[in-house]
């Protein structure tokens, strides 16, 4: 279970929101000077530009991870992105071994706005996954099948793959995630994006027929017959990314038929048929390293979140870069965090009371741990 800690604020939310954005980045700036290395925040690459430009480091989920991970010494860490990257950060911050090395003192992770969700990890909620896995284990012998979860879930799903020999991925390794389950066992159920699961195991061979989509509100089976799922390779869960499902196949027509010589680069959150029109498929640190790399002059149509595309186009005005989608596809949650949800939860913090902190307890930590390293090694 994740706790959301709400002590009563020393200062209360209201007021921060009637000031200008230059009164709040002064004000940011100030308590980060006051806190020094002992502050940590860490922002994803989703956010709008006015949050991200206070980050200490900034990067898409499995960059996070990593940096949470590895730093040794912050006390606390803001997290400006969404609630499943702080608990991430919570449970990797406060790794056993790092808790003993500060003599037992735990890295305290806020969420400046605990709305801050993501609709993707609520499509698949522990108790359906566990449903579903009672259900599976009718036709088939859970023991050779490999739970895999992107890391756009819940630390509870991160917890059942580390109970069941499973693992967690990313959009930058699912291909590494995907080889190392089908090494170790016959089948895959991979959750919560279907979309992720289903582009990246057909870059890997693996035929569609075998890749049936468990519908958790189905009645029996997920919606198929018993059939279907014991000659399944990997068992894709339906559900996916808001922002990514908007892409569709007619906005890469509409923009190759405007400039013959564009290139399209998506996210592989996007549906298949899109990803298989696009020139380059990568994740949102691929897509950024893509763009870096490329020569002045290259005309792009870019398939991500809108904050990150538009940050591309400002920092790279020598090239020529359109948002793919017509319609305005940004992440509505990780819009919470703003300015003065920022400057709040960082005053508060300054003043001796952690607002809106996240903490996941000991028994799950542990076992999306178990999950969560198995995913570091793989890099």
């Amino acid at each position: 279970m994740t706790t959301s800690i709400e002590p009563r604020p020393a200062l209360e939310l209201a007021p921060y929101r009637s000031l200008q954005d230059e009164q709040l980045a002064r004000r940011i700036e100030a308590v980060r000077q006051q806190l020094g290395s002992e502050l940590l925040i860490l922002g994803h690459h989703y956010q709008q530009d006015a949050v991200i430009a206070h980050a200490d480091l900034s990067g898409d989920s499995y960059q996070l991870s990593k940096m949470a991970a590895e730093n040794s010494d912050c006390r606390w860490i803001v997290f400006c992105g969404v609630h499943f990257m702080a608990e991430t950060a919570d449970i990797l911050a406060n790794r056993p071994e790092k808790v003993a090395q500060r003599e037992g003192i735990r890295v305290e992770v806020v969420l400046p706005d605990l709305a801050a969700g993501c609709s993707m990890a609520d499509m698949a909620a522990i108790d359906q996954v566990e449903a579903a896995w009672e259900d599976l284990s009718e036709v088939v012998d859970t023991d050779e099948i490999t739970p895999i979860t992107y890391i756009n879930s819940a630390a509870s799903l991160k917890a059942f793959c580390g109970r069941h020999g499973g693992i967690v991925c990313t959009s930058s390794n699912a291909a590494g995630a995907l080889e190392w389950a089908l090494e170790r066992r016959q089948r895959v159920l991979f959750f919560p994006d279907q979309h992720l699961g289903r582009n990246t195991a057909l870059a890997m061979g693996i035929n569609d027929d075998r890749m049936p989509v468990w519908d958790p509100y189905a009645q029996e089976c997920g919606g198929h017959e018993p059939g279907t799922i014991t000659q399944s390779k990997v068992i894709l869960w339906k559900g996916h990314c808001s922002v990514h499902q908007m892409f569709q196949p007619d906005h890469v027509h509409q923009f190759r038929k405007q400039y013959p010589d564009i290139q399209i680069l998506v996210h592989p959150e996007c549906p298949r048929e899109v990803n298989d029109l696009a020139d380059i498929t990568g994740s949102t640190g691929k897509i950024i390293e893509t763009v870096q790399a490329a020569e002045p002059g290259t005309r792009w149509a870019i398939g991500t979140e809108l904050h990150l595309v538009n940050r591309l186009k400002d920092q790279y005005p020598e090239q020529e870069i359109h948002f793919l989608s017509p319609v305005v596809c940004m992440c509505a949650t990780m819009y919470r965090i703003d300015m003065a949800h920022l400057c709040w939860s960082l005053e508060n913090l300054a003043a001796g009371t952690i607002v809106n902190q996240v903490k996941v307890d000991e028994e799950t930590s542990h076992w999306s741990l178990v999950a969560l390293e198995r995913m570091l090694r793989l890099s």
